[in-house]
């Protein structure tokens, strides 16, 4: 089975140097930030839909812009990319979030995929008007899955469950298609959840023999339900013409960001109930001194930012074999990004995916030659 690259869309704010933000950290950059405008997330949207990105992950929190709105405004500035929208389901009705995606696909011809998301940090949540612990909060994802998959069914749904209640609820006009459902997170709570209602488990950029673990585990898990899960990983990219190029920007990066911000990002990390931000943290310790954490795996990004904390860095050529390592151990989908967003989207086009083209490991959607040819020089190259 071949491999799908999905790319990021930055609706925080995006620059040349590391953008903090997510998991209650709060946005800061160590650079110029550029802000998160319709223009500008349609350059990156666009130049990830031209060199053959199938979606676009958009995120979701206090921090960033809400992701129904951003990506309903980039539907019309688009052609085939899809949105992979970051929701809370604790946030509205599941009747309601059902029928919000369905609307989508209608309007969007299809181009919508959901990742749910459980929660953030306890404070955030409850500014939100939440205030169920983190067990409860998976629970209640539970049956708010088991109500939007019954509905998108054509199923009419009475459910009086532990948080969720519902009576008479049904869809007048169903999705089509149905969105895939994607969903993250480490904890054995959150696991049993992937296992019985999610299509995509993601993970975030862990060492390989971790995501073996992962992977491992909820197909397992899955197994006991009777179902099958397909897995996806979130992972930065820094990739160059040669290595050297690579890990000197992936330096330049690093020296730009005050010791002083890291010292204040990793304090608030360090409270997180979050287990897969504990295994971020984990990764480098909140110090400078090892970032490579596996071969052209680098945990530099997690210094400042909560959340996906790793990246592959190194020339396209390593890239492309980190991924396909990755992908040798199960992981099907790849949930790419880099700063800048809109240049790094070409790095990574015009010079990883024609090299896992050429591998087999990788085709542009809808089988057309949307890829630029690997000779093609990659935009932006004098400025970085």
């Amino acid at each position: 089975m071949s491999l799908t690259a999905h790319w990021f869309l930055p609706t925080y704010g995006d620059g040349r140097q590391l953008v903090g933000g997510g998991h209650g950290v709060g946005v800061g950059s160590a650079g110029g930030v550029r802000p998160a405008s319709i223009g500008y997330l349609t350059q990156v949207a666009r130049a990830a839909e031209q060199v053959g990105f199938e979606g676009a992950l958009t995120p979701t929190g206090a921090w960033c812009e809400d992701a129904w709105l951003t990506t309903a405004m980039l539907v019309g500035e688009t052609e085939r990319l899809k949105f992979l929208v970051a929701f809370r389901p604790g946030f509205v009705s599941p009747t309601l979030a059902a029928q919000m995606a369905a609307t989508y696909q209608r309007h969007s011809d299809g181009r919508l995929l959901l990742n749910v998301v459980t929660g953030g940090e306890p404070s955030e949540q409850r500014a939100y008007g939440d205030f169920l612990d983190k067990d409860a909060r998976y629970r209640r994802s539970g049956e708010f899955l088991q109500v939007v998959r019954a509905l998108w069914r054509g199923e009419k749904v009475d459910l009086e469950g532990e948080h969720i209640r519902v009576e008479g609820a049904h869809l007048d006009r169903l999705p089509d298609p149905v969105p895939p459902l994607y969903f993250g997170g480490s904890s054995p709570a959150a696991l049993q959840v992937a296992a019985e209602h999610i299509d995509v488990y993601l993970t975030w950029g862990e060492p390989p023999a971790q995501v073996a673990e992962k992977v491992a585990a909820v197909r397992a898990l899955a197994a006991k339900h009777g179902r099958t899960v397909r897995f996806g990983i979130r992972l930065h990219v820094i990739t160059r013409d040669t290595s050297e190029q690579a890990w000197a920007h992936a330096e330049s990066l690093l020296t730009a960001i005050d010791p002083a911000t890291i010292e204040k990002v990793q304090a608030g990390l360090a409270q997180s109930e979050s287990e897969g931000q504990r295994r971020m943290r984990a990764l480098h310790g909140g110090s400078t001194a090892s970032l490579e954490v596996s071969p052209n795996l680098w945990a530099g990004v997690g210094l400042v930012r909560g959340g996906a904390g790793t990246a592959l860095v190194g020339s396209h050529s390593e890239v492309a074999d980190r991924i396909a390592e990755y992908h040798a151990l199960g992981i099907d989908e790849f949930v790419l990004s880099g700063h800048p967003h809109l240049e790094e989207a070409w790095w990574v086009g015009e010079g990883v995916l024609p090299i896992l083209q050429r591998r087999g490991l990788w085709q542009p959607p809808g089988g057309t030659d949307l890829a630029p040819a690997p000779s093609r020089t990659v935009p932006f190259a004098a400025a970085q």
